[in-house]
């Protein structure tokens, strides 16, 4: 095949800024475990806004491309490739999977180099590291398959090994985005008996709701954590989950969960944040766990999802609530920040299937 010479891209130029949306240069060549992939659909998760703002301190790598999901196909594969072929649809995600883990490849901007890390998802075609790429079938909806690579796989992720729900437990989940609405989900198919949103926007209430939720509570209009009580019927939560990073919230939350409960972290505090907790109950059964991911393995986990879903014929189109070209990305965000938006956001990278 021909090897593109350019591509369209999306920049982080400046942190707190618009991302830049140009043509960039791709490498002439691909690197060991390389892969040439053209990128369908792109999720944007709370991730890029992070890097956006800069929650984690300062970026030492400006500029670079940003996204970590994504649906595509194969145009070429580098020396020593074997998990991936030519012309196969993949989906891209940021969790290791199986194959090499390549060197990052090498952008440039009129002669300035632009960064990359082993997966990009926000340029129209990308080259990744094999080990960020897991084959799907021919069949497979794009779109929604762009939800494997972090919305889904995190949500149910989480849920499997980090949550550890019990038939009947009562789950708490804070936040209810891309990734709390699968979190939704997988509570429901785990068992929990109940499962209270919290979110501050009534539209991803609703469709949390429409996911399972068995209570919905909005944040800017009640006192959260009295309506949770309400909720439980004064009963402690035996499982809190947390989207938000924020260090007020997870510290109620582990108030409420009962003396063997488990918090799980799954939204990124600011750097510097620092929570509060009386250390004692976790010598008696209480926990409190960050995660990765879900520590999901994707090479294993996006088959069984994909199993998952088809066997209980759930549709994930409601969990895409915005499609939009390139173009639009920073409006995409806004609409993300702004809560206008209640599920995932898609950037349609020129599928023409939109």
């Amino acid at each position: 095949m021909e090897f593109p010479n350019k591509t369209l891209a999306a920049i982080l130029v400046e942190q707190r800024k618009d991302l830049v949306v140009c043509e960039i240069s791709l490498p002439r060549t691909l690197g060991v475990g390389q892969v040439l992939v053209e990128l369908y659909y792109s999720g944007i998760c709370g991730s890029q806004i992070g890097e956006i703002d800069g929650v984690k301190g300062p970026d030492k790598w400006l500029p670079h491309l940003l996204g970590h999901e994504a649906s595509g196909k194969v145009l070429a594969v580098g020396p020593g490739v074997k998990h991936v072929k030519p012309r196969q649809l993949v989906v891209a995600h940021w969790r290791p999977g199986k194959g090499i883990e390549a060197d990052t490849p090498e952008y440039s901007l009129n002669g300035v180099a632009v960064n990359a890390g082993l997966v990009t998802t926000f340029n129209r075609h990308a080259i990744i590291s094999e080990n960020r790429l897991t084959p799907i079938p021919a069949e497979t909806d794009l779109k929604t398959a762009a939800l494997y690579g972090c919305a889904i796989t995190t949500g149910l992720g989480t849920i499997e090994n980090e949550a550890n729900i019990r038939f009947g437990d009562r789950v708490v989940i804070f936040g209810a985005g891309g990734i709390g609405l699968n979190l939704i989900q997988g509570a429901v198919f785990a068992g929990a008996a109940q499962v209270v949103a919290v979110d501050l926007y009534d539209n991803r209430l609703a469709l949390a709701r429409q996911l399972g939720a068995s209570d919905v509570i909005n944040g800017t209009t009640t006192d959260v954590f009295q309506a949770i009580d309400q909720s439980l019927a004064g009963e402690s939560a035996d499982i809190f989950i947390d989207n938000t990073g924020q260090p007020e919230v997870i510290a109620k939350g582990y108030q409420i969960i009962n003396s063997t409960g488990r918090v799980v972290l799954v939204g990124v505090p600011k750097n510097g944040a620092k929570t509060p907790l009386e250390t004692l109950d976790l010598h008696f059964g209480k926990s409190i766990t960050g995660t990765a991911g879900g520590r999901s393995q994707p090479d294993q986990d996006i088959y069984r999802y994909m199993r998952l879903f088809e066997s209980k014929g759930i549709s994930l189109d409601p969990l895409v609530t915005e499609v939009a070209p390139l173009q639009r990305v920073n409006q995409l965000i806004a609409q993300m920040r702004s809560g206008e938006t209640a599920g995932r956001c898609l950037i349609d990278l020129g599928s023409g299937i939109s």
